[in-house]
């Protein structure tokens, strides 16, 4: 008793269980399922490099920022000069 304008889904069949089906066809159907598990996997590794690259990045821009934050608190340089205008002035 199916209900008007359901859709009728694909029953999952085994190859070699299947009477009707030729060496030929069970073979291309194997490679397709191989084909599609290929695609499920790339997917997969896509979306892991994607967040692994974004990682690598953020830690790469912190670190870039802090080395400009810890250089830009650095003082001693102009330690150095005021040594340096001292002694030019006693000079």
């Amino acid at each position: 008793p199916e209900e008007p304008g359901a859709a009728a889904f694909a029953k999952r069949i085994d190859p070699a269980q299947e009477p009707g089906l030729s060496p030929e066809q069970r073979r291309h159907m194997a490679q397709v399922e191989r084909a599609q598990r290929q695609r499920v996997l790339q997917r997969r590794l896509r979306g892991r490099n994607t967040l692994l690259a974004l990682g690598i990045g953020a830690v790469t821009l912190g670190i870039y920022g802090y080395t400009f934050y810890s250089v830009s608190q650095e003082r001693f340089l102009d330690e150095l000069e005021q040594e340096a205008e001292a002694a030019r002035a006693r000079a």
